[in-house]
């Protein structure tokens, strides 16, 4: 038995592999054939042999519950790759280049002169209760300008083909790791297709990411890169640990490193102190420094903030760039793109409704059966709501908070994401995607060549999370044709 694509094909959803007639799309139709001729038993052997791959090597991730605390489970990985046609991708890629360029102007801005505010392209509103702005990082001004160096911007494919922006990660973005195993792991499952197509290689991330973060260093020709981690319960060590390992940075936890009283960064070390350069940091502003921040934080550094503003050490991704991760300045970019730039954007926004404004509140009060509603800061799916899958409890409950703190929320139509093939034990049938691209800004911006597709492996739902039960697939961008 092998697959076909004649009754794998459902009515109702967009899937990118094939029609609603089941027929091979134009782009995806040698590497289907090639799917094709592989049994189910075959897929299936091969689909073991890419999950004790994974483990193996430790590919992990945490899932945090109420119930049983921290758990950590093996990397969920599809043996179905996600496809991207290259021509598609160019105008994918420019447009993240185009709206991360954009964004960095928006924080250097509202750290600066706020013209966006005094120009009435941004609402005041909304850097007035913002819970990201850092009042400590006025008038600072990062190397290169660069305040987002890292950046993980999720897209959605709906219905209608069109690719579009869902969200977009300035703190400290993950599962750029997860990239990377993906593609390793799928190189040895699948040797004979990476042979015969030409699918674009992502494994350059590590020492793009390691050039762009010394290109912030202040003054030494070989500077020392450290990767700061809040240490091994956070659900991201995995990725910590990798990304110090794949650069030969080393991988540090705020005890490990002390400031002077010149406000110079040392690594506490076994041959004594070792001045820091630059520094990756995985750790929120809040716990970043007690100094500055939380008082209480023991995963920070003190004096870390002193350092920075006196231009002794960089970090990455600079302290105060999450005043632009918040879903409801979101609803802005396209807007922000056009001021900044002068361009007209590349990349379209989902249609979104920002409850702080007291009409689009009331659509979203009236219209809240029909609708996702999000807290403007929150990650990995935790706290939203699905509104036409909810119950009538949950959307009462969303309700009453919208209305104790609309600016905290934001609301979009429920998307019919697009889907593609994934392999299901003996089947393979279609599940939702999303796709996180992720793209450094440094002396030049530079984007990932396809980026970390997560599936949503229950049939019909839409919550690609890997925390909310979600899986993953190896994202190919490839011409057709062959070698």
């Amino acid at each position: 038995m092998t697959i076909n694509w004649g009754s794998y094909a459902q009515p109702g959803l967009f899937d990118e592999w094939v029609t609603e007639k089941g027929r091979l799309r134009a782009g995806f139709r040698q590497l289907g054939k090639r799917f094709s001729t592989y049994s189910m038993d075959a897929l299936h052997d091969r689909s073991a042999s890419l999950e004790r791959a994974i483990k193996e090597q430790g590919v992990t991730f945490t899932v945090y519950s109420e119930a049983h605390g921290s758990i950590d489970r093996s990397w969920p990985l599809d043996l179905m790759p996600r496809i991207l046609r290259r021509q598609e991708w160019l105008t994918i890629e420019a447009g993240l280049a185009q709206r991360v360029k954009a964004l960095n102007c928006l924080i250097d801005d509202l750290y600066h002169d706020q013209r966006c505010i005094k120009d009435g392209v941004l609402p005041a509103f909304l850097l007035e209760n913002s819970a990201n702005f850092r009042p400590q990082c006025v008038g600072v001004n990062p190397p290169l300008g660069v305040w987002a160096h890292i950046c993980g911007s999720d897209l959605v494919r709906h219905e209608d083909g069109q690719m579009y922006v869902l969200e977009d990660n300035l703190r400290v973005p993950s599962g750029v790791s997860y990239m990377l195993e993906n593609r390793g792991v799928m190189k040895r499952t699948f040797p004979e297709l990476f042979a015969n197509f030409a699918i674009e290689p992502v494994d350059a991330y590590p020492s793009q990411l390691y050039d762009t973060l010394c290109a912030l260093a202040p003054h030494r020709a070989q500077p020392e890169v450290v990767v700061l981690t809040p240490g091994v319960f956070n659900s991201a060590y995995f990725e910590h640990a990798y990304l110090a390992q794949q650069m030969g940075c080393e991988l540090v936890e705020g005890r490990d490193l002390v400031v002077n009283s010149q406000d110079e960064v040392f690594m506490l070390t076994t041959r004594g102190r070792a001045r820091v350069d630059v520094i990756y940091r995985r750790i929120d502003d809040a716990f970043l420094d007690p100094e500055a921040f939380n008082k209480d934080s023991l995963l920070g550094v003190p004096g870390l903030m002193r350092a920075w503003k006196a231009g002794k050490v960089a970090l990455a991704n600079a302290p105060g760039a999450g005043v632009a991760d918040d879903k409801a300045v979101y609803c802005f970019v396209p807007d922000l793109i056009r001021y900044y730039l002068g361009e007209a954007p590349l990349l379209p926004n989902v249609p979104s409704y920002i409850c702080a404004r007291k009409e689009e509140r009331e659509y979203v009060l009236d219209h809240i059966d029909e609708l996702v509603v999000k807290p403007v800061n929150e990650s990995g799916g935790y706290g939203m709501l699905l509104g036409p899958q909810a119950t009538p409890k949950a959307r009462e409950a969303f309700r009453k908070k919208i209305q104790r703190n609309p600016r905290n929320y934001m609301a979009q139509p429920m998307l019919n994401l697009s889907t593609v093939p994934t392999f299901l034990g003996q089947a393979v049938e279609p599940r939702h995607v999303d796709l996180r691209p992720f793209i450094l800004s440094g002396e030049s911006v530079q984007v990932t060549t396809g980026g970390l597709t997560r599936v949503a492996m229950r049939k019909g739902s839409l919550v690609v999370n890997s925390s909310q039960g979600g899986g993953s697939k190896d994202t190919w961008v490839i011409d057709e044709g062959g070698r």
